[in-house]
């Protein structure tokens, strides 16, 4: 398990939850926008922490901690992801997988084995336009799988989008909510700028706190619950 950062505690990772976090070596998407890049190109001059590291880290802090937030790059390219897994939860913490959904044969085993408890999905765009916002060639057939895999399980889970001016719209987001009608929850995440993995993006400014209630006025129509997260 390539394991390229960790943070301790996080009180907005999980929801009503404090989480360490752990970020999993590479991704398979290109998003331009993207503020993990090292992690993302799995850049060699991180160095790599030790699941016995974090672990411990997570006992020794157990009267404080309540679960581990799997992030990544993309936690679900990593084959050996349900034996770390599995090491967490033997030692009596809650786990939060976040994942772009381009793995479904994870997703679902992960789900069969009781191994998550709660799943955040990341939608890059509507379906006609995912492939110009992760700048790579996606199977959209997984992409449409780990969304019902996820809708139909016993698991927690949220959908969110990434919101970045110039990239989503009006348009983009109403589509995003026909798709994805009747799931439990939708998060609208602003964009940050800074260190992002296209450079074009570092001093892009995020959407103002009127265009992003107008996203949540569009898309409360489709879902039981929208929430904004800047």
């Amino acid at each position: 398990m390539q394991i390229k950062g960790f943070h301790k505690t996080s009180m907005v990772d999980y929801p009503g939850k404090i989480t360490s976090v752990i970020f999993l070596s590479s991704c398979n998407f290109r998003c331009p926008y993207c503020h993990n890049p090292e992690i993302v190109m799995n850049d060699p001059k991180i160095e790599e922490i030790s699941e016995e590291i974090v672990i411990k880290e997570m006992i020794n802090n157990k009267k404080w901690i309540d679960a581990a937030c799997i992030t990544g790059g993309e936690p679900c390219l990593h084959k050996d992801l349900p034996e770390f897994i599995s090491k967490i939860k033997k030692e009596g913490f809650l786990v939060k997988l976040d994942t772009n959904g381009s793995n479904p044969e994870m997703i679902k085993k992960v789900i069969d084995n009781k191994l998550v408890d709660f799943i955040a999905m990341d939608i890059k765009s509507n379906l006609e336009d995912y492939e110009k916002t992760a700048k790579i060639k996606i199977d959209l057939e997984n992409i449409k799988k780990s969304v019902e895999l996820i809708r139909n399980s016993n698991v927690d889970y949220e959908f969110r989008t990434t919101v970045v001016p110039e990239i989503h719209e009006k348009e983009n987001i109403e589509k995003i909510g026909k798709w994805l009608k009747g799931s439990k929850k939708f998060s609208i995440q602003n964009f940050r700028p800074g260190k992002c993995l296209n450079e074009f993006y570092n001093e892009k400014i995020g959407f103002n706190k009127e265009e992003l209630n107008y996203f949540k006025f569009i898309l409360s129509g489709f879902f039981d619950k929208v929430e904004i997260k800047e």
